[in-house]
């Protein structure tokens, strides 16, 4: 087929197909006579896709990107743990054990799962009917039972190919960041990592 397409592995940016009319019209623009296929067109095309990414992200590592966080305990409850992602700011939050490594993320969508509701509207509706049984199940259930485990998470020196794949495992809007032993040293923001990309790019 001759249609344009993102295509490339998830450890890497997408790469825009080109159609064999996008390789006619650039191959007219050239001057003088061009002995090479559209094939091997596609392919220097590739490899320069890959040298040029390689190069403009050369050095970027996740512990230059990471936001330092304080993590939650998986015996805490669901409504003491509402309350800190509420007060950090962020959609989740890293659940780690008592020497640090992290066991999972509590994200708001593990809050509609646990409480059985697709959106807030429908939380809130609940609430409204009965919030004793809403409230029940935040004070009653710990963070260990509604998290989403494993985590997807990232070690310091992750470098670009590394954070991209990370962000395509998962619909999350950040990752953990860990050391060796998978102790958590902080949190990688998806639009953290995409800001760092726009200013390279437009550097």
């Amino acid at each position: 087929m001759n249609k344009t397409a993102l295509h490339a592995p998830t450890d890497e940016v997408p790469e825009l197909e080109l159609t064999d009319e996008d390789i006619l019209d650039a191959m007219q623009h050239i001057p003088g006579y061009l002995d090479i296929t559209m094939g091997d067109f596609r392919e220097v095309y590739h490899h320069a896709f890959r040298h040029a990414i390689d190069r403009l992200m050369s050095g970027l590592q996740a512990q230059m990107l990471m936001q330092p966080v304080a993590a939650l305990s998986p015996h805490m409850m669901l409504d003491e743990a509402a309350r800190a992602l509420v007060a950090s700011g962020y959609k989740a939050l890293p659940v780690t054990d008592a020497a640090g490594r992290v066991l999972g993320m509590l994200t708001e969508t593990d809050f509609l799962r646990r409480l059985q509701a697709d959106t807030f509207l429908e939380l809130l509706l609940q609430m409204i009917e009965d919030s004793c049984k809403v409230s029940h199940r935040c004070h009653e259930t710990p963070v260990s039972v509604a998290m989403t485990a494993p985590a997807v998470t990232l070690r310091a020196q992750a470098d670009f190919r590394e954070m991209t794949a990370a962000f395509g495992r998962h619909p999350g809007r950040s990752t953990p960041v860990v050391d060796a032993e998978g102790r958590l040293l902080g949190l990688l923001l998806r639009k953290d990592f995409l800001a760092a990309l726009d200013r390279r790019v437009h550097a």
